[in-house]
């Protein structure tokens, strides 16, 4: 921590306590140059994590709207929870690592087709028929032939 008034950046603490509301601590440091004290506070990160929807709109990330889609792709599949788990654990991971505060649900929609597809071919085929809002039957035919050509249906070589 810098010092307020020499600009040192070597202190000690000398009391740190927890506030009233228990949000932050205040830390009473001591310069070890100038020997003069001053205090910091140490507050919790609170700004979201943000996800832009393909309208624009933008949410909070929820883990659970990212496991419950991926429970509805699984449902009656031999997809493990822990296989589920390992994946929305790989999603958040993505957003909270990422430099910035917001991810598309593109981003994250990808994401979670590129592991399902190494797990169970159907489960991500229904994750997909979802998300990619398939309109008609061909579109779910497209997705299907370069699933069974190895593309995805962007052309993309996939790792089958």
């Amino acid at each position: 921590m810098k010092c307020p008034y020499c600009g040192f950046t070597q202190d000690k603490v000398i009391d740190s306590r927890e506030s009233k509301e228990a949000d932050s601590i205040r830390r009473r440091r001591e310069c070890e140059r100038c020997n003069r004290r001053f205090t910091t506070y140490e507050r919790l990160d609170e700004i979201p994590y943000m996800v832009i929807k393909k309208d624009g709109r933008r949410e909070k990330f929820d883990r659970k709207k990212v496991l419950s889609g991926l429970l509805h792709s699984c449902q009656k599949r031999k997809v493990s929870a822990t296989q589920m788990e390992q994946i929305v654990d790989a999603v958040e991971s993505s957003v909270v690592d990422s430099a910035e505060r917001e991810r598309s649900t593109r981003e994250i929609g990808e994401l979670i087709m590129d592991r399902l597809k190494d797990i169970d071919t159907v489960a991500y085929i229904r994750f997909a028929s979802v998300y990619r809002d398939f309109k008609d039957v061909n579109e779910f035919k497209l997705e299907l032939e370069g699933l069974l050509s190895g593309k995805d249906s962007k052309g993309k070589r996939t790792g089958r």
